[in-house]
């Protein structure tokens, strides 16, 4: 039984440059097929959609139109009954409260037959006095037949034609209510005209054959509803209507099916046209489109995948050349890889080959001189540990001195001696790491030592002192970094000048974290040329006039603290140099101060 590590061992086996190329391109290529699959049938079913739409949207504007004309044509004709000149005389007498007789009544029937005669949807005509009589047709109706609501509808639109909607007493009709307003009484209210049409009056579909010649409208259903909301022309069931009237936004729902849903209003009555189409009728090519990307993407694919194998192989078959040689290399050397004929090599192959030729050169070049070096270092290290003899002698001897200085009672002398000895200690104790870090204290007393020994040859010329802070004794800074600031005072200060001169050292903190460290003397001092040859000495620029000590001492102190301290706050790093000509110089440097714990162990 197969373990999980024989296979993962396996995958590690498969796990090669070639295949990772064949497989990472190959995904990468059907990923994007597939993207672009996805935006283009996405972006053409939208304009499919929105192509069935804007059909939609004309065939309802040209529907509410047709709707508009057929209600202006019985505006129109309902205009002239009330303003027929025998129905205004008729009312006129019944509002002056003298009824009507049975041959005048009789009378509106052949005007209404006239009428109608013009209009096929007109069911029939109906007049009625504001005293609830019917004075045609000739019963004794009354006017409560009619709904409260049509009439205050009537009220309203004070002479126009109000559309109320279905009959109830005759469900194929549509009702319609004018007031008539009589012209010689002052236009006041003298009855009302109720109209009945037909309901297929208002079918505005097209002939069959014209249907045929469209393929989208032979999909389409209409519906035409009251301000109500009750069906009065639809091609689906008065549930299902109300249903979809119900609805609201670009897509319904109908008996689970999804239709893309135009509404057109009519203001002449205040109703509502809505146009029906299933979405599958609107973007029914959006599968020949799928079908197509399929077998596009299953092509493109198949045909990546013949291309990348030997891309893949074209690739890796120098790197695995590259490769075997770096092996033999372990058992028989560095090797430079012989050029030869290879048709599949491309430009960054053929310079990593020779990258690598290089490479080998290179190193066996530096083993060659490293094996010469270490021969060489066996040779000298008997040497060096017969060179270490002579420090000790030195310091053998000066302690020698001082002895005997002492049992002559020349401690002045003894002391200068012993100084001696302490500053070369110091000094030969760092000749085999210049930057090792020693305390500010240890570094003080060095300059001290040093200005002990100036002392005796200056005598009564050299006044010195040291001001330093408790608190700051502790803190690290690199070995041998006051003492040359310290000569370079005596050497170019203090012996300047004729009378006698001081150099103070000072350690103080001015801003936490950080210390200052300055080296003051009174002596000769510079102008602004000199010191600005002074510091392009210390930064390293070339001088066109050399000089004998021309900071040399100090251009090392310079990088040291550039190195240890690259940022120390405003005044930046390294040193500080303030000078005046007659008036001395102040050269100073801050360091930062390391959190507790972090300083010589």
């Amino acid at each position: 039984m197969r373990t999980w590590a024989d296979r993962i061992n396996n995958l590690r086996e498969i796990n090669t440059l070639r295949n990772q190329i064949f497989v990472g391109f190959t995904l990468t290529m059907i990923l994007v097929l597939i993207f672009a699959g996805a935006f283009i049938y996405g972006e053409v079913s939208v304009l499919l959609k929105q192509s069935a739409e804007k059909h939609i949207q004309q065939t309802a504007i040209q529907a509410n139109g047709r709707l508009d004309v057929l209600l202006e044509q019985i505006d129109s004709l309902t205009t002239q009954v009330v303003t027929d000149s025998y129905v205004q005389k008729l009312l006129l007498k019944e509002a002056k409260g003298m009824p009507s007789n049975f041959n005048e009544r009789q009378s509106l029937l052949q005007i209404a037959n006239n009428y109608m005669a013009y209009s096929a949807g007109i069911s029939s005509l109906e007049l009625y006095t504001l005293d609830n009589r019917r004075l045609f047709p000739l019963d004794d109706a009354s006017i409560k037949r009619i709904s409260m609501n049509a009439l205050t509808q009537a009220d309203e639109r004070k002479g126009r034609i109000a559309w109320v909607g279905i009959d109830p007493r005759v469900p194929d009709t549509v009702l319609a209510i004018r007031r008539i307003n009589l012209l010689d009484n002052s236009y006041l209210p003298g009855g009302y005209l109720v109209v009945h049409v037909y309901r297929e009056y208002f079918n505005m579909y097209e002939s069959e054959a014209e249907k045929e010649k469209n393929p989208f409208r032979s999909r389409e259903l209409m519906l035409l509803s009251d301000s109500e909301g009750n069906p009065i022309i639809s091609d689906i069931d008065d549930e299902a209507a109300k249903a979809v009237l119900a609805q609201t936004g670009s897509t319904v729902t109908l008996e689970q099916e999804s239709m893309l849903a135009v509404r057109q209003h009519s203001k002449l009555a205040d109703w509502k046209l809505v146009l029906l189409m299933p979405v599958e009728a609107a973007t029914e090519g959006i599968s020949v489109l799928r079908t197509a990307i399929y077998v596009s993407i299953g092509i493109a694919a198949l045909a990546f995948l013949l291309l990348t194998l030997p891309l893949s192989t074209m690739i890796t078959r120098p790197i695995q050349q590259l490769m075997r040689s770096m092996r033999r290399a372990r058992f028989g050397g560095l090797r430079v890889i012989p050029d030869g004929p290879n048709y599949f090599q491309t430009l960054e192959i053929n310079e990593l080959n020779n990258t690598y030729n290089q490479m080998v050169t290179h190193m066996n070049e530096l083993i060659q001189v490293v094996y010469e070096k270490e021969i060489t270092q066996s040779r000298t290290e008997l040497k060096a540990l017969q060179a270490q003899i002579n420090p000790h002698f030195l310091f053998n001897t000066l302690e020698a001195f001082y002895w005997s200085l002492e049992e002559k009672e020349e401690s002045e002398l003894a002391q200068t001696i012993l100084a001696m000895s302490g500053l070369f200690r110091y000094v030969i104790g760092s000749a085999a790491d210049n930057d090792e870090r020693v305390t500010i204290r240890d570094e003080l007393e060095h300059a001290q030592r040093y200005l002990q020994i100036m002392k005796m040859r200056l005598i009564d010329r050299l006044h010195w002192s040291i001001e330093a802070d408790e608190q700051l004794l502790q803190v690290p800074i690199p070995k041998l970094i006051i003492q040359p600031l310290v000569e370079n005072a005596i050497l170019h200060g203090v012996e300047s000048r004729i009378s006698p001169g001081s150099v103070t050292i000072r350690v103080f903190s001015v801003k936490p974290g950080f210390a200052t460290i300055a080296v003051i003397d009174d002596g000769v001092g510079m102008d602004g040329e000199a010191l600005a040859k002074l510091m392009q000495s210390i930064e390293g620029v070339p001088s066109k006039e050399p000089r004998k000590g021309a900071g040399v001492a100090m251009s090392n102190v310079q990088r040291r603290l550039k190195l240890y301290y690259p940022n120390t706050g405003e005044r930046g790093s390294g040193l500080q140099i303030d000078s005046k000509a007659g008036a001395g110089t102040t050269v100073s440097f801050d360091i930062t101060i390391p959190p507790e714990g972090d300083g010589l162990s």
